[in-house]
């Protein structure tokens, strides 16, 4: 226990035997280094004091100290004391759920031992060594590294420079953007977290994709935000449901996720349709979360149409980085660009991004510092390179499966990823797409995504960034399996017979 002994002068303010009568004078201030106006003789000023950059004004004669006594613990202290360890996990982490790992885990995958493991499920371009980035990224990093000036702490919404940098390259005429309109990220998963952690409060929702990225749900359902699916539509190259989406809205909606191009399904937005969906969310006020992590990575015969320089009045967050068009998803680079035209997110939005940005203090300082020479000096003919490799082995994977009875390959206009459905009447022996794909392990070792982990149940996803004869080895090796299971219906089967 301790008093609170307010030394103004006021020789009422205390007892003298609170402190036993020892160093407390007439005018209850101590006589120890202190004179009788309440002032320290020792380097303190003022009619009260100056401490660490404190005026003489700031206490106006009042100086405030804790004298400790010793007093008994009372019973009810000691009962309320605990009485063993009771460590537990915060609900944060307890609502922290990435359905991916969820389901994978939760699979019995034995690959047949007979047969060399090809994973079509890993959406990170580098992991089979075919698709690495351009030397000219890499000498960028070097160069960063060796001028020693990016070792230290950077602002946490990143270097000016380098902020600066990413306002240029993606700058449009409709859609200009300065260096205050960036806020760079460890990625573009953080990116992402940052927006929807900006925008939305426990007990808001949010418009989400389906089939769609599934981080979007992990971060929000963490929050206390609801997630809303809102259909893609496969027989429209998996264009959004308008009609399904309007209805999902309501009071408590805080922002439309657009991904675009798609993860998982390979899709690209035409200009159009980007137009009718900002025409629903501006019809409700609803500020959208464009997830352009893909952008421009598109197949000759489709175009990417940036999200911000369609819009008249919807403000957006576009969300993307280096992971997949450079090729180094582990380098950890994002960013977020607002752009707010009519200010309609103000202030307000804009230091809540910056505040967030300071609970981890920035993305990687050498990536920033590499950053304006990967974005101005890597050659065309490396994005162009790995887009003709992608748009092939999606050609070949399509084909293949286009002709295996009982599957419904979709296909895709860019990103890394194509979409395959499987009409599950037509095998029997397996209850859903997770069934099928953990049997597909089993016999023919070929892993594909089972798309209930994006919320799209009997489908799979695959990964196209495989090297092109274990793209073609894998198709046989499907087609193989669904040959072995596949059972036609009892109509059919008649048909057959006549």
């Amino acid at each position: 226990m301790s008093y609170v002994i307010r030394m103004n002068g006021n020789s009422d303010s205390i007892q003298k035997d609170a402190l036993n009568g020892k160093g407390i004078g007439r005018n209850g201030i101590s006589e120890n280094g202190i004179d009788r106006n309440g002032v320290s003789k020792n380097g303190i000023n003022g009619n009260s004091f100056s401490v660490n950059g404190f005026d003489g004004n700031s206490f106006k004669g009042i100086a405030v100290h804790h004298v400790s006594t010793r007093v008994p613990v009372s019973a009810a202290k000691l009962k309320a004391r605990r009485q063993r360890w009771n460590v537990r996990a915060s609900e944060m982490s307890k609502n922290t759920l990435n359905p991916i790992r969820a389901i994978v885990d939760g699979m019995k995958l034995t690959p047949n031992p007979e047969k060399p493991m090809i994973a079509l499920s890993i959406g990170d371009p580098t992991v089979f060594g075919n698709l690495p980035t351009d030397e000219s990224v890499l000498q960028a990093m070097k160069d960063a590294i060796d001028s020693h000036k990016f070792n230290g702490y950077a602002p946490s919404v990143g270097y000016l420079q380098s902020r600066e940098a990413v306002a240029n390259f993606y700058s449009q005429p409709g859609a200009p953007l300065e260096a205050k309109d960036v806020i760079l990220t460890s990625g573009c998963s953080q990116a992402i977290e940052l927006a929807i952690s900006a925008l939305c409060n426990p007990g808001d929702n949010i418009l989400v994709p389906c089939p769609g990225f599934s981080l979007y749900k992990t971060l929000a359902v963490s929050m206390g935000v609801q997630v809303k699916f809102y259909n893609l539509l496969p027989e429209k190259s998996w264009e959004v449901d308008l009609q399904h989406l309007e209805s999902l809205i309501d009071d408590r909606t805080t922002c439309l996720i657009v991904n675009n191009p798609s993860n998982p399904c390979g899709s690209v937005f035409t200009k159009e349709h980007l137009r009718n969906i900002l025409a629903v969310a501006s019809r409700h006020c609803i500020p959208i979360l464009a997830d352009e992590i893909y952008g421009d990575m598109v197949f000759p015969s489709c175009e990417f149409h940036s999200l911000a320089p369609l819009s008249s009045d919807v403000p957006i967050l576009s969300c993307g980085g280096l992971a997949k068009r450079w090729l180094v998803p582990g380098w950890r680079m994002g960013w977020i660009l607002i752009h707010d035209r009519n200010d309609i997110f103000g202030s307000e939005i804009r230091e809540a991004l910056v505040k967030l940005s300071q609970r981890i203090l920035g993305a990687c300082t050498v990536v920033q510092g590499a950053l304006e020479s990967i974005l101005n000096n890597t050659p065309v003919e490396f994005y162009q390179s790995t887009i003709s490799f992608l748009k092939s082995n999606s050609e070949i994977c399509f084909l293949e499966l286009s002709t295996v009875p009982g599957l419904n390959p979709v296909m895709p206009s860019g990103a890394m990823y194509l979409m395959v459905g499987i009409e599950m009447e037509h095998f029997p022996e397996f209850q859903n797409d997770v069934d099928f794909t953990e049997r597909l392990v089993t016999e023919q070792s070929v892993f594909c995504l089972p798309a209930t982990a994006f919320e799209y149940p009997n489908f799979f996803r695959i990964v196209v960034t495989v090297p092109e004869e274990m793209m073609v080895e894998a198709c046989g090796r499907i087609r193989e399996f669904c040959a072995r299971h596949y059972r036609p219906l009892s109509q059919e089967s008649n048909d057959l017979d006549q």
